[in-house]
């Protein structure tokens, strides 16, 4: 064996690039993220919002982180001792050499993880007032119809209504039918809530089902149930399981009952109960009725004791006089008061026919006629003067007219154009013209 070493032969690594090579060999081996279950141990949430822990069974363990993103999506806090359900994607620390697991999903697992949903959600349920004693309202002493939320198959719809049909009959009952396990039962039971809520028919509403495991009580531990509790209009009981069961539905409903049947023992009361309830009531108001009646006795017995001492009849006969007397006095008034206005009617009526139209006129008349023989005179003496005048200016107006010369012998001569000729150059050898005289008119031609 040579002592030689060869230089050449094997490939040397650093541990930063050895734990590479193991992460990119661990990767690539698995892909895909691996789902593992366990407990925790070790937990710590630092500022940063990762998470990092160590997950073990009873043999073994491994380091874990869950990054802040991941993180952010959980439904609980996880602590130390509980039991989860993780996938993660299997992987290497390379600045430690540790080998590690990245968990991007946990739930937690199994029996104890429903107890630790249950007491989260109750928690914040909590916190947020849902449970308030101030919220709860009382329910009715008397309701006229109930609405019953269950399954209209269970046997807790069946005792609810014998029940109810034992102690009082007057209640109307109906049955809301709603599936209360499984999946779909959630939302189911917050639908009919909210419907029967604002439907306004009912005064009370009982949510309910039988016993069984807490799995089989989950639909009402939803956090869907319990808020359409809370926003209900009308107060609503709770009677979920057995006497030892509790729910969330129980924590926010007005009342809880510990079983089907003592809830409707609640909702409505015992006929017998309320049949001697109202006989010593019918007593106490015979009792009661029997002493006014003696109070009322004695007290109109009182008064007329004193309504003989004050004898109201000599009161009455006085006051019968002087309602006679003021009716004298009223019938003189009015009497007076008549004959005054009478006497100035009279006088206004004699003014009035003083001053009638008909008395003026006569003399509006003759000064109208008077009127119209001046208006006559006045035109005639008018007219005479402007005609007089009209013929003054037509002979001054005929004496200055060019016809009067014309009658005096002289002549207007007009050119072709009707121009007034005044030079005889003004018309050429051969061009016709016409002569106007006082009588007639003349066509003429010049030769020279």
């Amino acid at each position: 064996m040579s002592d030689t070493f060869d230089r050449a032969a094997p490939e040397i690594f650093t541990p930063s690039g050895l734990n590479r090579l193991v992460r990119d060999l661990l990767e690539d081996a698995l892909p895909v993220g691996v789902w593992i279950e366990g407990e925790l141990s070790n937990v710590s949430r630092p500022a940063s919002g990762h998470i990092y822990f160590t997950l073990k069974d009873a043999s073994a363990q491994v380091r874990c982180a869950m990054f802040r993103m991941a993180a952010s999506r959980l439904r609980f806090r996880p602590t130390d001792g509980m039991h989860v359900l993780m996938r993660a994607k299997v992987g290497l620390y390379e600045a430690r050499g540790e080998f590690q697991l990245v968990a991007d999903h946990m739930e937690p697992a199994g029996e104890g993880a429903l107890q630790r949903e249950f007491e989260q959600l109750k928690a914040r349920l909590g916190a947020e007032g849902l449970f308030d004693q101030d919220h709860k309202r009382p329910l009715p002493a008397l309701p006229r119809r109930i609405g019953v939320i269950t399954s209209p198959s269970g046997a807790a719809v069946r005792d609810v209504l014998s029940v109810l049909g034992r102690r009082l009959g007057l209640a109307e009952v109906e049955v809301l039918p709603v599936p209360v396990q499984g999946r779909e039962a959630p939302p189911a039971i917050a639908a009919m809530l909210q419907r029967a809520s604002a439907s306004g028919r009912y005064d009370v509403l009982l949510v309910t089902r039988g016993g069984g495991s807490l799995e089989d009580l989950w639909a009402f531990n939803d956090e869907q149930v319990a808020r359409a509790i809370y926003a209900s209009a009308v107060p609503v009981v709770s009677a979920v399981g057995h006497e030892v069961d509790f729910t969330i539905a129980d924590f926010v409903a007005d009342l809880r009952a510990a079983t089907p049947s003592a809830a409707a023992e609640l909702l409505v009361p015992d006929g017998a109960d309320l049949a001697r309830q109202l006989e010593r009531l019918r007593q106490r108001m015979a009792t009661l009725v029997t002493r006014r009646l003696q109070s009322s006795a004695q007290r109109a017995d009182h008064l007329h004791a004193r309504l003989n001492a004050q004898r109201p009849q000599a009161r009455l006969a006085r006051d019968a006089q002087r309602l006679e007397a003021l009716r004298r006095r009223l019938h003189t008034a009015a009497t007076q008061s008549n004959a005054l206005r009478r006497a100035r009617l009279d006088r206004l009526q004699a003014r009035l026919a003083a001053q009638h139209p008909r008395l003026r006129l006569t003399p509006i008349r003759l000064r109208i006629g008077e009127l119209r023989q001046r208006m006559a005179r006045s035109m005639e003496r008018r007219i005479e003067r402007d005609r007089l005048r009209v013929q003054q200016q037509g002979r001054t107006l005929h004496a200055v007219s060019p016809l009067a010369t014309l009658e005096r012998g002289y002549a207007i001569v007009f050119d072709q154009r009707d121009g007034i000729v005044r030079r005889a150059a003004d018309v050429a050898v051969g061009e016709r013209v016409r002569v106007m005289l006082g009588e007639g008119e003349l066509r003429l031609k010049r030769d020279d």
